[in-house]
């Protein structure tokens, strides 16, 4: 049926970093199965008014603002292999203010980027990124910021050219955002990227060329239904006007701004 997709392996995911609910660390717990046929929010009554405020996200209207996207897309894009559950529509929804046409285009954004970069999402499953855990290019935060979004960590330093390909990289952020998405809350309050650049020299700044740089950026801030509320670097060194020099032209205005 159109509504399941090799999109649905993503459910099982259980990366390494440390997970938004700490007493559910072991195994796979935390990290939900395939979503329940009927939608139940799990947002808190803050969460409620902050999604109402920032999203405007109503909950008397919520599975009908669902049902319209769902109605859209079997309109529009009636081969479109993708889930249709209100759970998944939602995270579209509220990345994009429950504005469905942008919605629509986000999720399109979302499986056509799987289809044009095949090297990062084949066989994307946490066992393939486990070396990037390892060598600690990549981590979440294990406690959220007073504003309720968790932090995810990127230390480009701690990479080498000869360690991997780039692309790993790529591959491990995916899987974490496919991680973080998971609970309403994250949905709401956004998330913030953390770059820690110490120890990054002229190899790790000249690898990702502007080619890998524009899809990088276009997957976070086009093709992902999350909200990076901000990009804070930290440890910045002398190259890294060089650096910003080659991504910037890819961000939008909005972007470019919490930078």
């Amino acid at each position: 049926s159109p509504s399941q997709s090799m999109d649905d392996q993503h459910e099982s995911i259980d990366l390494r970093s440390p997970p938004v609910d700490p007493s559910a660390a072991a195994g796979h717990s935390w990290f939900p199965g395939p979503p329940p046929p009927m939608y139940s929010c799990t947002l808190t009554p803050e969460l409620v008014a902050k999604a109402r405020e920032e999203l405007q996200e109503k909950p008397e209207w919520r599975l009908r603002d669902a049902q319209a996207l769902r109605d859209m897309i079997l309109k529009e894009q009636p081969n479109l292999r993708t889930r249709l559950d209100d759970a998944f529509l939602l995270r579209f929804l509220r990345a994009r203010k429950f504005d469905y046409d942008r919605a629509l285009q986000l999720l399109l954004n979302y499986h056509a980027g799987r289809k044009a970069w095949p090297e990062v999402f084949q066989d994307l499953k946490p066992s393939t990124v486990k070396h990037v855990l390892d060598l600690g290019f990549l981590t979440v935060l294990p406690q959220p910021d007073p504003n309720g979004r968790y932090i995810l960590c990127l230390r480009p330093g701690k990479w080498k050219s000869n360690d991997y390909p780039f692309v790993d990289n790529v591959r491990a952020i995916y899987l974490t955002l496919e991680k973080l998405i998971q609970p309403e809350e994250t949905q709401v309050n956004g998330i913030v990227i953390l770059a820690d650049y110490t120890g990054v020299g002229m190899s790790q700044a000249s690898n990702p060329g502007p080619f890998l740089a524009k899809k990088v950026v276009s997957i976070l801030q086009d093709g992902f239904p999350i909200r990076i509320k901000a990009v804070n670097i930290i440890n910045e060194p002398r190259i890294f006007k060089g650096i910003f020099a080659i991504i910037k032209p890819f961000l939008k205005e909005k972007m470019a701004e919490r930078v």
